[in-house]
């Protein structure tokens, strides 16, 4: 064999794990599943239309109730069943402050607290006793009748004792508590929102037990871009529209984000609503005007998540646009000429066409050409 075929039959063993090894690489980004994302589409916004935010409801306070005392759970409170009987409270079910929503198998704490109860009266006969003693030696070391070293241990045995009632008190009002802790109870008028234990369950100091919403007031809110935070103010009165009511909704701004978020780069607003009949829900879609901004002209927009910075340009921003047909969908690099933010939205004027999908979950996680796979 002559060196040239034995380089060539050296070489062939390589090249074959090579192109295999390549071949594995070529296999797996084959298999690489798209990439679930959300979209919305290119719009016109008409003219004369003001700024619109889009808000959702969210309860005036929603608190997760834990337990803090541990067992099982004896009682979850029982309410009336719409077909008859009684069942145990619920989602959806309203409740007063104070109420018992469960309670913790209490024999073990009210053990604690008879122990503490003994042990308390144990104390207080000691001290009796010591101070009656006190009281003995110091009358007989008033006449010399006895000794300094008598006197100072009488008066060492009364402080002994005096702590032991006051440790003994500590432990009786600890044991009380830990009872107390074993009925959960709501801590505001509300509705609860989720229900996470049953009868039997064992509990803990951290376990989650109910979910209580208070929704007498709601909150609409909303993120403001910085160009129009200056026209939101605390206090301001904002008429808030739904789609399930056609009356609007008085509410006031009650609080404004001192910092713009870093994703997003917007500031979020609450508006208070009063929500006294309980039209309001949690999760609703709002929507609510700033006093004073008009669209100069209809223009060409999409939402503000899904402008991304164009890496092929220094200070150009693009968008991922979803190519139509099919599924899994490819994803585009598309170059766009930004221009005014109107509420949530943001002008494109130039490399968009009506009606075209952008893609505004999910766009930093992908590159063009990517398969997606469009959610709603």
């Amino acid at each position: 064999m002559n060196p040239a075929s034995v380089k060539l039959w050296l070489a062939a063993p390589a090249t074959a794990l090579l192109l295999g090894a390549t071949g594995c690489k070529q296999q797996n980004a084959a298999e690489r599943l798209p990439l679930p994302v959300q979209t919305a589409m290119v719009k016109t916004i008409d003219v004369g239309n003001g700024a619109k935010y889009s808000a959702s409801i969210v309860p005036y306070a929603q608190v997760t109730l834990s337990f803090q005392s541990a067992g099982y759970i004896a009682s979850i409170r029982q309410v009336k069943s719409p077909s008859g009987g009684m069942r145990n409270i619920d989602q959806g079910d309203w409740v007063q402050k104070g109420t018992v929503l469960a309670v913790v198998r209490q024999q073990d704490y009210q053990d604690k607290v008879q122990q503490a109860n003994a042990q308390l009266a144990r104390s207080q006969a000691e001290y009796e006793k010591a101070k009656l003693s006190f009281d003995r030696v110091s009358a007989l070391y008033a006449t010399q009748s006895a000794t300094k070293p008598d006197y100072d241990s009488a008066q060492a045995q009364l402080a002994s004792t005096t702590a032991s009632v006051s440790g003994a008190q500590a432990q009786l009002s600890e044991a009380n508590v830990a009872l107390a802790y074993c009925e959960l109870r709501a801590p505001f008028n509300g509705w609860v929102v989720s229900r996470n234990v049953d009868l039997g369950s064992l509990v803990g100091p951290a376990t989650n037990g109910f979910t209580l919403a208070d929704t007498q007031s709601v909150k609409a809110v909303f993120g403001v871009p910085d160009t129009s935070i200056s026209r939101v103010r605390l206090s301001q009165h904002l008429a808030i529209t739904t789609d399930a009511f056609p009356q609007p909704f008085a509410g006031r701004v009650s609080a404004i984000s001192p910092a713009a978020d870093p994703k997003s780069r917007v500031f979020s607003v609450e508006v208070t609503i009063p929500n006294p009949h309980d039209r309001l829900k949690s999760g609703m879609i709002a929507s609510l005007v700033l006093n004073g901004a008009q669209l100069p002209q209809s223009v060409l927009a999409v939402p503000l998540a899904a402008v991304i910075r164009d890496p092929g340009t220094a200070n150009g921003f693009a968008v991922m646009i979803a190519e139509p047909g099919g599924d899994p969908r490819t994803a585009r690099l598309r170059a766009v000429e930004l221009g005014d933010i109107y509420g949530n939205m943001i002008a494109a004027k130039g490399g968009l066409n009506p009606g075209e999908s952008v893609i505004t979950t999910g766009v930093g996680l992908i590159k063009s050409g990517d398969k997606v796979r469009v959610i709603q």
